[in-house]
């Protein structure tokens, strides 16, 4: 599957931004999708995941309350709706699906397809 991630760019503490996902190459409703963030010199970890139907999500305890992850599976989209944005969330965004269908996953190295990412920078 291929990835495109868009949406990242400069906000300010408190605002907010949503970022978009679209998919194409396989079928993209029977697999997990991700977001996932790296900030300079750290790990890449992740931050929602939305099971292959959206009946269930999960998040960092991080953005919890904060972020939404959603899917749109007849368009191929995935995105995350991101609230109340600090300057912690500055990181490259990745999208990223599940390398396996129906697998119920938050584990970065169960995902692949990563897309080229984008960055989302919170000013103070």
């Amino acid at each position: 599957v291929q990835l495109q991630a868009s949406g990242g760019g400069l906000v300010q503490a408190g605002g907010s931004l949503r970022l978009s996902c679209a998919a194409s190459g396989r079928t993209f409703s029977s697999y997990a999708m991700g977001w996932f963030r790296q900030a300079p010199g750290k790990e890449r970890e992740s931050v929602a995941v939305i099971n292959w139907s959206g009946g269930s999500t999960y998040y960092a305890d991080s953005v919890k309350g904060r972020f939404t992850i959603s899917r749109g599976n007849a368009k191929n989209t995935v995105s995350l709706q991101m609230n109340s944005l600090k300057p912690e969330d500055t990181a490259v965004y990745y999208c990223a699906a599940a390398l396996k269908p129906f697998i119920v996953t938050t584990t970065t190295a169960d995902f692949g397809s990563w897309g080229q990412g984008t960055q989302l920078t919170v000013s103070s």
